[in-house]
């Protein structure tokens, strides 16, 4: 048969593949568990790391001690280098003294709990000072943290753009193969330098976007006009907001919703770090996401049963550590009517900051001193601190305001203060300055936040587990449930049923800060999720918060950005008795209405034999763009919205291997060519005289008639 015959050339391409490859692994080392930092771009600059086109190759040293970084950057013989980082070196002085050296061809970092500084954050001290609600012509004397330093623990590397590549290590068993290839062939030896071979690193993390988001941009936009194969250069960051009301909101209806009036209580659902997708953000955003959540859970049952006059609508904002890319969006869409309530709809608004860290008891209500000088809003602004002061009652929570007049905290009630003045406040843990230590950092993890389990505890058992900052949280979580509810003008005799539990807030902090792939996460999302193995959002370990690019890494949202629109379906909506093909296509139900719900068809909790059995939920839970109005209004260079964009790669790869010194890399290649030219001549001598050396093979043999 044809297709069976296996030609020699197939046989050949068969064997050279697998011998290449046979090779190259015993060449190689691939590091597989490693994270880049990336190239970010907005407006005016670029930021992060990357290597050449064809990657960067240093030779390895571990840097231990001082005397390390000298032979670095001064005194060692096999330059460039590629330092391997300990934690505790890992700092803005050791970084930019490497950043501006050409003995260093990249970093890797070593992500260990060992050696940790009190504080580390590689943000700025003043996070989102251009985009907030002041500036030069808004409250010049409160712009760029005149009055408080938020971050004064910031160092800025997360805005250093570095030339080289910069990776980190997280398994811990690749870790040491590192270690060992370099103990083996490099280390020291009575300060002496090491002899070849040596142990070399390669890493791969070239970009395609240069200079800033403008360039980035206007270069994709021209490939796409004249080229016929265009490539992408570099991609908005951008995802969803999640958000539902008590009173469900008419999703067809936009502009102004007539006899609504809404109060609003948000929270951010994103964070940041020095590396790509390494943001666990939990003190900086799993503690208000946690808190308003839980809040909800405690809220909307008694809003079923005693609805106030007014609605309360629940937002998380994605985005918010890249300049407000979320909010900015919801403000800028109901400034256009293109929202389902507008801006006059909102009668107030109560966002939940950090708050994760309290000291002792207490929280602090700030507000903004500029909108306060109108006299309707400070006397709304009053109103909502003495509701929460009344909704403290009882409560281990004692609220105070800032001893003097001061500007908001970075937080996305600014750009609802940019486009009106709206009473509000925001509710977090410091006075001044942040009580985060790791801000924006990979190291604002659970236990920067203090959630820690007994040992022995299996992962069922943690999950439920209360701990401290559990039951904490549900005594925020009580607070603003209960403020919110007399805010939008419910009656007092309701608080006392005004709950949150706290149960829910541990199972919370267990899967956002622990471990996602739990069975309460498990029992919430849909079933092609769960059985999705490997390549699920269910993967091990905590989420990570980087917004990232939702549609292209993500599919069709973040993970962080699904489960709090599946939590939020689980704690706001109501079982049907629709099927999978009713629940996934209910405008085909009469008695549905999907202009004011919607379905979400979800796994269930396992029964005793291990089995699932999935129903549908109806909650009226939406999702809305979080990109900013910059891309839509094409004015990539917006000093007013947020113009951050992630340059794209072809390949992030690390690697180790042996590399020989420069003189035997010459003998080799100088071997090489003498046995090319002696082979040419051999070629040559063999071609001029074929007549003779072949001429008995081509003699004509005799014939008989």
């Amino acid at each position: 048969m044809p297709d069976k015959i296996v030609t020699l050339n197939d046989i050949l391409v068969g064997v050279f593949c697998v011998s290449s490859s046979s090779v190259e692994q015993k060449i190689y080392v691939e590091l597989n568990n490693t994270v880049p930092c990336v190239r970010l771009l907005n407006a005016t600059h670029q930021i992060g790391c990357q290597s050449s086109i064809s990657g960067d190759t240093g030779v390895l040293h571990v840097l231990e001690t001082e005397s390390d970084l000298d032979w670095i950057l001064s005194t060692g013989p096999h330059p460039p280098y590629m330092v391997i980082l300990e934690t505790a070196f890992f700092n803005r002085s050791v970084m930019m003294r490497m950043k501006n050296s050409s003995r260093v061809a990249g970093v890797a970092v070593i992500v260990s709990k060992t050696g940790v500084a009190d504080n580390f954050s590689p943000h700025t001290t003043c996070p989102n000072q251009n985009t907030g609600v002041y500036s030069e012509k808004n409250a010049p004397e409160l712009a760029n943290c005149n009055v408080t330093v938020w971050n004064p623990l910031g160092n800025g590397l997360s805005y250093e753009d570095f030339a080289f590549p910069v990776f980190a290590l997280k398994d811990e068993n690749q870790t040491q193969v590192i270690r060992k290839c370099y103990e083996d062939h490099n280390l020291r030896v009575n300060g002496s330098a090491p002899q070849y071979p040596l142990c070399a690193m390669q890493l791969f993390s070239h970009m395609h976007a240069v200079t800033d988001t403008v360039t980035c941009m206007r270069r994709t936009d021209l490939q796409n006009r004249f080229s016929i194969n265009p490539e992408v250069l570099c991609d908005p960051l951008s995802d969803f907001n999640v958000w539902t009301s008590t009173r469900p909101l008419n999703s067809s209806s936009k502009g102004h919703a007539p006899n609504e009036s809404v109060v609003i209580a948000a929270t951010r659902l994103d964070g940041r770090s020095f590396f790509w997708e390494q943001a666990p953000a939990a003190e900086g955003t799993v503690s208000g996401i946690v808190t308003l959540l839980a809040a909800i859970q405690a809220l909307y049952p008694v809003t079923q049963e005693a609805p106030p006059p007014r609605n309360i609508f629940f937002t998380f904002f994605q985005g918010e550590a890249f300049d407000y890319i979320g909010s900015s969006k919801m403000v800028y869409d109901m400034e256009k009517n293109d929202f389902v309530i507008n801006l006059n709809n909102v009668h107030s608004m109560l966002e939940i900051g950090q708050i994760g860290l309290r000291q002792g008891k207490n929280l602090w209500m700030h507000s903004d001193p500029v909108s306060r000088r109108n006299t309707s809003v400070d006397a709304e602004v009053s109103a909502l601190m003495k509701n929460l002061n009344t909704a403290s009652a009882g409560l281990n929570v004692t609220l105070d305001q800032p001893s003097f007049s001061q500007p908001l905290p970075p937080s996305s009630f600014q750009r609802f203060l940019r486009a009106r003045q709206i009473p509000g406040l925001v509710l977090a843990d410091h006075e001044m300055s942040f009580n985060n230590r790791h801000y924006e950092s990979m190291y604002d993890d659970a236990e920067n936040m203090n959630v820690t389990y007994p040992p022995n505890l299996s992962p069922d058992e943690q999950l439920v587990y209360e701990t401290e900052a559990a039951k904490s949280l549900a005594e925020v979580a009580t607070l603003v449930a209960r403020s919110l509810y007399m805010q939008a003008g419910g009656e007092n005799k309701s608080l006392s049923s005004i709950t949150a539990d706290p149960k829910i807030v541990a199972q919370l902090l267990y899967g956002f800060l622990v471990q996602k792939n739990n069975s309460w996460f498990r029992s919430l999302l849909p079933p092609e999720v769960t059985k999705k193995g490997d390549n699920s959002i269910l993967s091990s370990g905590p989420p990570q918060f980087y917004i990232g690019l939702g549609p292209r890494i993500h599919g069709p949202v973040h993970s962080v950005t699904r489960f709090v629109q599946y939590i939020l379906a689980n704690l706001t909506g109501s079982v049907t008795n629709l099927t999978e093909s009713e629940c996934q296509n209910p405008s085909e139900v009469h008695t549905e209405n999907k202009d004011f719900f919607s379905y979400f068809w979800v796994s269930g909790p396992a029964s005793v034999n291990g089995t699932e059995e999935p129903f549908c939920v109806r909650a009226s839970v939406r999702l809305s763009k979080a990109v900013s109005p910059a891309f839509e209004l094409l004015q990539y260079g917006s000093r007013d919205y947020s113009t951050w964009t992630e340059s794209r790669w072809k390949s992030i790869r690390a690697r180790i291997f042996l590399v020989a010194s420069r003189e035997l890399e010459m003998l080799t290649l100088g071997v090489g060519v003498a046995v090319l030219l002696l082979s040419l001549l051999v070629t040559y001598f063999i071609s001029s005289k074929a007549e003779l050396l072949f001429s008995s093979a081509r003699e004509t043999p005799t014939t008989t008639y």
